[in-house]
């Protein structure tokens, strides 16, 4: 990890660099919407709900409470799109960097070099933060998000070097083989079992254990096809197509997301603890409808001067994350709540108050580097 000024070089986990405000473009052709949408993602990455989970307690709020968590198996909740958004932001971001990289001479060997060496240092961070305060011994994981998004961005590389035609083809022939892989190997409830389905049994074997909530590791493929989805997003808002093409094109991708999606859930439950088609479609769609609405009040409107407090995050994405892996946030959170005494005056209600000044907290860290034109990047 290192740190830079502006401008800096692109990257496919953090913005090529700072944005002013007031500028709809920046000089390498990274769209400003797109850091908004980042930075949007990475606040409610970092946020754990906003400490909304308190609205469980107070009739006629149940369903905010239960947007701001994860569900137990089946189904979708507001929560369970964040990986899809930020992982869609990975692959929206590269066909940017690599242009940019192509342009200044880079090969193809160089640009594998190059994301080699980022989905290297990404599972090395990954296992750090994981094991960060761990105590008897250290653990290899390849779950958390990091890891995810490097094996996703190799793939996704080596898709790409291919004709659209093939790209498409190599993603369905993905998509299916995932598919045939947990049907051939049920676990004891089907295919889509909680316990002893076939990403389980790898798990199992590979690592030795299995980890907690149900996740597998063989989850990075189904979310290596939104990665790709993102990546074919960016090389459309790369082309040369009005704003107006580009959204109706979008829109229809959205639509269709959203109609595969349902088609196969009674077939193949929407599960994003394994990442299902199901789930990889109908997440698409709304992921690719929050693109839509960032693209075109930012880009297509030039109502701009809204999104600062997202870029600020947007630019610096990979720190800020990094800061609330390491605990930075629950030692900022145990500081303030000397002063604050977690707002107790407002009852369970002070908490989203809390919640609401740390984030504030860490946003202003990532101001302070902002002012000084200061990327924290791989």
């Amino acid at each position: 990890m290192s740190t830079a000024t502006y401008p800096s070089p692109s990257s496919a986990v953090e913005p090529d660099a700072a944005l002013k405000p007031e500028s709809p473009r920046q000089a390498s052709g990274r769209l400003l919407s797109l850091d908004a949408y980042r930075g949007f993602i990475m606040l409610l990455l970092i946020s754990e709900g906003f400490g909304f989970g308190v609205l469980s307690n107070y009739s006629g709020w149940q369903w905010l409470a239960n947007q701001v968590d994860h569900v137990a198996w089946e189904g979708c909740t507001f929560w369970d799109l964040i990986q899809p958004a930020f992982t869609f932001m990975v692959g929206l971001a590269m066909p940017f960097a690599f242009a940019r990289r192509t342009a200044q001479g880079a090969t193809n060997a160089e640009l594998f070099r190059h994301v080699a060496w980022r989905a290297f240092v990404l599972i090395a961070l990954s296992n750090i933060y994981s094991n960060w305060g761990r105590t008897g011994g250290l653990k290899l994981q390849f779950i958390n998000v990091l890891c995810q998004i490097a094996f996703g961005y190799v793939l996704c590389f080596l898709v790409t070097r291919l004709q659209f035609k093939a790209q498409v083809a190599v993603a369905a022939g993905i998509l299916l083989g995932y598919w045939a892989l947990f049907v051939a190997f049920p676990g004891p409830d089907g295919p889509w079992s909680r316990e002893g389905n076939i990403g389980a049994l790898i798990d199992l074997k590979v690592l030795g254990y299995n980890y907690p909530g149900f996740y597998t590791t063989i989850n990075f493929i189904g979310n290596a096809i939104t990665i790709l989805f993102g990546c074919w997003a960016g090389a459309l808002l790369l082309t040369k197509k009005s704003h107006a093409e580009k959204l109706r094109i979008l829109l229809l991708c959205a639509v269709a997301g959203f109609a595969i999606g349902l088609a196969l859930e009674p077939f193949i439950p929407m599960v994003k603890r394994l990442w299902t088609i199901s789930f990889t479609f109908f997440s698409a769609g709304w992921v690719i409808l929050m693109l839509i609405a960032f693209y075109w009040i930012i880009e297509v409107k030039q109502v701009r001067r809204w999104a600062f407090p997202f870029l600020v995050l947007g630019v610096n994405s990979l720190f800020v994350y990094s800061l609330a892996q390491i605990g930075i946030k629950g030692w900022l959170n145990r500081g303030l709540s000397s002063f604050t005494g977690n707002f107790s005056v407002f009852g369970d209600l002070g908490m989203i108050l809390q919640h609401s000044l740390v984030l504030l907290g860490l946003w202003y860290v990532c101001y302070w580097l902002y002012q000084r034109k200061i990327l924290i990047k791989i």
